[in-house]
Parts: structure tokens; sequence; C-alpha cells
């Protein structure tokens, strides 16, 4: 058969689509909406049949202005794009099974036609839905830009050439250079927050390498250039460098005075961005062996830090000697902050730090941290969990759940990794040799070992170390001691946070929610109270010693209740406008987000410390429903104006309060 007539035979399919796709929106368009969900159906399958080629999609596009008259999201998540989430299109897009995939197809279809004057819609604008479909583009690069199948490698199924193809079809629609300032402003939002695990920065940062060969602007071009040396190669010595071997040796025939100029801009572009080039890891071994007082300035460490370093210099040796390596270069940031922290000075961290070197790893524990981008590398699983433990002690606000449902225990290491260091020590110790950590709770011994299940059945391993470790016997533990409450008719949480985290949670507890109606219930002195112990206008000026753990309801965008979620109340302090702020610590790897009802939480420009979020008082407020507070340092709840109360309960009536019975 030849090439001419197949393709006549391919162009006679594609038309009979086009008609059949174009009769099956009108059946769906008479349909009664009671009825609809018989027609969607046949709709679904010949866009998936359509979407099989340029010529198919281009006229799923032309169709889209249809689409919501005709009820093709009739009923569904889908119905409203107003409630769109660019977080959640690639993973839809990524779904094999089921409708999903090609639901979304058709959703973006629809965005794009707004996006493009083709489709007015009510309740959206055509700039607000160009901004999705930038965020969309930036947050799945992978879609946009696809690696190339290798010889041998497996073809990719029909749902993902399917994705491939309408990214490229969205890519040629929108504007490369609104895509790149996106991704620009997702990289800057996501390195301030200074997370431990960075393989989605770095990812973002791989892919957006081509938007600089495509006419996006030059700000924009240099902005991706500037994250793109610190993460790989920003230095003089390692420009143009085929391999860590070759930059190894013009190390050895640098001067003192060129390998200081190497040090220093390592650690400036660490210090700017968060992120370490993996050159940076051969330089400080170099140095550890051989020009050892250049490694304060590889660090740009402060007067502490410099202090603790020459306190301390046969630890820190054997601590780059064992985990600093290109595959765990990130520590690098995580050993800085550590020596600036001054934590070096507890001589049981010392001893805690120094006994892990020759630590004997459990073997299942030993399975959990091996990675296949470290087997080949010279680094000990020793040497990986010691990396891991310098990340956390450096960054305690740096620790993120991954994609688990164990916010409880991220908590839990960042707050005992600020306070609570000796402990932290003995559960990793423990859980590395022996695969198992006690706690007591009220005054009975808990074995995790002993335990079977918890919150979350099984554990993504995008974790770091630490978490790797601790985590599973965290989470089975937490969730005993909360079974262990069920019967006593109050939030399980005032007594098992107290005994979970240490000491220094106050046992005076208030939920806003009554456990036995789960009705709302007395929320304006639920508001009160919180004020007069929190605020320093009206907590007789009392501060935060130590973070206090509290429990939010998350919302999206528009102020509808997602769940339930633990975070830590960092600090209280006044901003740069003079407003009373929140700062608080979110272990769910990305902080910076829209609650709706324009609460959105900030991560930089009003004084928040690295990896702390922050609100105003009374918008975290209207989030939270559960809260610590130490009755003997508190204010008079009568002094708290309702008119504070009344703004606060009509936020929250307004979003998660719509799901209860106010009582």
């Amino acid at each position: 058969m030849s090439t001419l007539t197949k393709k006549n035979r391919m162009n006679k399919h594609t038309v009979a689509l086009k008609d059949k796709f174009e009769t099956a929106l009108d059946k769906l368009e008479q349909a009664k909406p009671f009825a609809k969900s018989l027609y969607q159906t046949e709709v679904f399958q010949l866009a998936i049949e359509l979407a099989g080629s340029d010529e198919g999609l281009s006229h799923i596009y032309q169709k889209a202005h249809r689409f919501d008259k005709a009820g093709v999201f009739h009923g569904g998540l889908w119905e409203d794009p107003t409630k769109m989430q660019p977080p959640f299109v690639g993973g839809s897009l990524k779904l094999k099974e089921g409708v999903n995939s090609i639901l979304e197809l058709l959703s973006e279809m629809r965005m794009l036609a707004i996006a493009k004057g083709d489709y007015t819609h009510q309740d959206l604008s055509m700039g607000e839905a160009g901004a999705f479909l930038n965020e969309v583009l930036a947050l799945n690069l992978d879609l946009l830009f696809p690696l190339e199948l290798e010889e041998g490698d497996t073809q990719l199924e029909d749902h993902m050439v399917r994705a491939h193809r309408l990214f490229h079809y969205l890519g040629q629609e929108l504007s490369f250079k609104a895509i790149a300032e996106k991704i620009v402003q997702e990289i800057d939002r996501l390195t301030v927050q200074r997370p431990i695990k960075t393989g989605r920065i770095l990812n973002m940062i791989d892919m957006s390498g081509q938007l600089v060969e495509r006419g996006i602007d030059e700000k924009t071009a240099d902005e991706l250039l500037k994250y793109t040396r610190a993460a790989y190669a920003p230095t003089p010595l390692s420009k143009d460098i085929a391999n860590q071997r070759e930059y190894r040796l013009k190390l050895e025939n640098a001067y003192d005075d060129e390998l200081e100029a190497e040090a220093k801009i390592f650690a400036g572009a660490m210090k700017d961005t968060g992120l370490v080039s993996p050159y940076h890891a051969v330089l400080l071994r170099f140095l550890n062996r051989k020009n050892s007082h250049i490694i304060p300035i590889s660090l740009d460490l402060s007067e502490i830090g410099i202090a603790n370093f020459n306190a301390h210099k046969k630890l820190i040796h054997d601590i780059i000697q064992v985990s600093i390596y290109p595959e765990t270069r990130q520590a690098i940031y995580g050993l800085a902050l550590m020596l600036d922290r001054g934590v070096l000075a507890q001589d049981s961290l010392h001893y805690s730090l120094s006994s892990l070197f020759d630590l004997p790893i459990h073997a299942q524990v030993r399975q959990s941290l091996s990675r296949p981008e470290t087997e080949h590398g010279g680094i000990s699983i020793n040497g990986l969990l010691i990396a891991g433990v310098v990340s956390v002690l450096g960054q305690p606000l740096g620790v993120g759940q991954g994609h688990n449902p164990t916010c409880q225990s991220a908590r839990a290491i960042s707050l005992w990794s600020q306070h609570g260091i000796e402990r932290l020590m003995d559960y990793i110790t423990r859980a590395a040799r022996d695969n198992d950590i006690s706690m007591a709770f009220e005054g009975e011994v808990i074995h995790s070992s002993l335990l079977i299940g918890g919150i979350a059945n099984e554990m993504d391993q995008d974790l770091d170390p630490v978490s790797t470790v601790l985590v599973p016997h965290l989470d089975k533990i937490y969730h005993e001691m909360m079974k262990r409450t069920l019967l006593r008719g109050e939030d399980g949480h005032k007594w098992v946070n107290p005994e979970f985290y240490g000491e220094w949670i106050p046992r005076g507890f208030l939920n806003a929610i009554d456990q036995m109606t789960l009705n709302v219930t007395n929320y304006p002195a639920f508001v009160k109270l919180f004020y007069a112990t929190h605020h320093p206008d009206y907590n007789e000026g009392f501060e935060l010693v130590y973070p206090n753990p509290v429990g939010i309801f998350i919302t999206n965008v528009h102020g509808e209740l997602l769940g339930l979620h633990a975070v830590s109340i960092q600090r209280i302090k006044k901003d740069k406008n003079g407003e009373y702020r929140i700062y608080f610590y979110n272990p769910n790897n990305d902080s910076g987000q829209n609650w709706g009802q324009d609460i959105k939480a900030s991560v930089s420009g009003f004084g928040e410390l690295e990896g702390e979020s922050s609100l105003p008082f009374h918008e975290f407020l209207a989030r939270m429903y559960a809260f610590h507070y130490n009755p003997f340092l508190q204010g008079d709840t009568y002094m708290v104006e309702d008119s504070l109360v009344k703004e606060v309960e009509a936020l929250a009536k307004d979003s998660w309060g719509k799901n209860y019975e106010w009582a």
C-alpha cells in the first residue's frame, strides 16, 4: 500500500471521527440533565480517538466552546472551571484507568478556549484562564518537553502520548515567555522555603533549560540561568568541565587564592538559592584533606559557625569524609546551618553523631535507605544516615512529609531538631539499629515494632534519610496513642501531643469542634481564648518559648474544606507593616498556598525565616480548629473585642464552616 493511500485512509478516518464527535455532542446537548451521563461516554471515547492525532486534537479545540453547554462535564469534578487547580492536572493526565485523563484533556481545551477569547465564561476571565494554563505548563515541564526514548526503551502508553501531544499543542498556543516567568516564580517560591529534598526544584531547573532557547526575555533567562549555575557549576574552575574527576584534577593544580575564590562563589550561590552544586562536594572533600582552613569560607560560616568548626574540627572532618559526596551535596547546606546554630556545643550531640559512624544498621533499615543514585558513589549507608542527620539539624523547618499523610510525624522531627535534639538522636539511633523505638503513654511503654498499621499504609520513600528511618515508627506510635483515647469524649490530641512531642507542650487544650456531636460549639470562646493566650496585645505580653503544635483546616482556593492538617506555630511578631502575624512551620512541602477568601500563606516578604510561612493573626485563626495553651500564661478573654471575634467567625463560617453545624 502506497504512503499516499495510507494518508488518504487516515484523513477519511479523521473526517469520520470529526462527524461522529459532532453528532455525539449534539445528542449530549439535547439530552435532559438527568440523562446526560448516558451520552457522555460516547463523547469521551471519540475524544480519545481524536486526541490520537494533531489534527484530531485541533478539532477538539474547535468544539471546546460547546463543552459546557452540551454537558461534557455535567455532574463531575470538572464541571466548574473556576475550581480547577493546576497542581492536580498532571496527575489526572497520567492516570491510565478510567476517564479522568480524557476529561482533564477536554478541560484544558476548554480553558484554552477561554484564554484565547473563543469561549466567554461568565465566572472566568481570559487572563485567569491564561494564568492557569501557564502554571499548568510550568508545573509539568516533563510533559511539555518529554525526553526522547532511547533504543530498547518501552514505548509510551497511549494516555501518556496523548498527554504529551496536548502539552505540545498548548505550548504552541501559549507564550513561552509567560510560561518561563511562571517557572521562575515557582522556583523562587520553592527555594525560599529551603526544603531538604530539592528534587522537584532541580527537575524544574533541568526542564526549563529548553525555554532559554525559545525567545524568552533576557531578565527571565538570566534568572533561570542563575538557578542552573547554582545547582550545577557556578564557579570559574567548574565551568566547561566534563566530569568530577576533571574538576578534582583542576583543584590539585590550583593556588590557594583560586581555591578561596571557588569556595566563596560556591558558598554565595548556596546561601542565595539553598541549592548545592555537586562540584561543591568535590571541593569540600578536597579541602577536607589538604586545605581545611578554607572550609569555613566554602560554608560561609558566621562567627558562631567558625567557633563551632574550630572547636570540633575532628568531628567535622569525619562527617565530611563519610557523608559529603556529590550524591549527598544538599547536606552541605545543612552542615553550614548546623554549625551556625551552634548545636555541637551540646556534648551529648557530639557523642551521638560520633556513634553513627560505626552503628550497625538493621537490614530492613539498610534496604529502606538504599537509593539507586547512591549505590555507586562510594557512600555507605551510615554516611547517608549521617548526611540526613546533618540536614535535619541544620534545617529543622526543611523537613517534609512527602506524599504521605504523616504531618504529625514530620512535625515531631522538626520540633525535636529545634528543642529536643538529644531525644531525636536517641530515636534515630534506636530506629536505625533495632528497627524499633518506644515511647511511654500515661505510664505504659509502646514499642513500634509490636504495632501494625498506622495512618500511612504504604510509605512514599521520597523522604530525607532521617524521615525514612523514623516516620514509619512515629506514625504507628501516634496512631496507637490516639486509639487509646477514642472513648474519652474529647479530642485525643489533648493527651497525645504532650506525651508524643514532649513536656514542653502546654497541657491546656481547646478544640472548636465538639467530639460527641461534631458540631462547632461556642466558637466565640475559642477565638477569645486564642487571642488571650497568643496575641501579645491580649496575653500580657507572654511570648512563645517553644513551637506550639496546632490543628488547622486545609481549604482550597475557593475556601472549600479539603481536610485536617498539623502545623506548628513558631512565633508571633509584628511584620514590617505593624500587623501581628503568625509564623508557622508547615510540613506539607509547599507552604505558600492560597486558602481561599484571599487568605494566601506567605513564605517571604513579611520577615519569614527560612522554612516559615506566615499569615495575619486573624486569618490563621480563622483556619484553626485546635490549639494548646498554658492557662498560667494568659490574659483576660473579656478584653478581646467582639469585632475581632466576628471578623474571624465570618471567615470560618464562609469556608470550612459550611461543612459543620454551628451550635
